[in-house]
């Protein structure tokens, strides 16, 4: 599953972040802002119509991410506890 399919208020656990080529550097970023294997992340919200930006909330911070980034991070299919 893809952090763009997650559904506001719903939480899950991150598997990893897919790299588009060999030295993608948004991907590099978003692993350096936390999105790692077994970090937990939740949807706090969206704009309005499918839009960017989506608030998202890994740990105790919190990112606006547009949708072409939150759809490189992979969720396990579990829930975060």
């Amino acid at each position: 599953m893809r952090l763009t399919e997650l559904a506001r208020g719903a939480s899950a656990i991150v598997d990893h972040v897919a790299d588009i080529h060999a030295a993608d550097a948004v991907a590099g970023r978003l692993r350096d802002l936390g999105f790692v294997n077994g970090e937990p992340v939740r949807i706090v919200a969206a704009a309005p119509w499918g839009g960017d930006p989506i608030l998202v909330q890994i740990g105790s911070t919190r990112f606006a991410l547009r949708r072409a980034e939150a759809d490189r991070v992979r969720l396990r299919a579990g829930e975060a506890q």
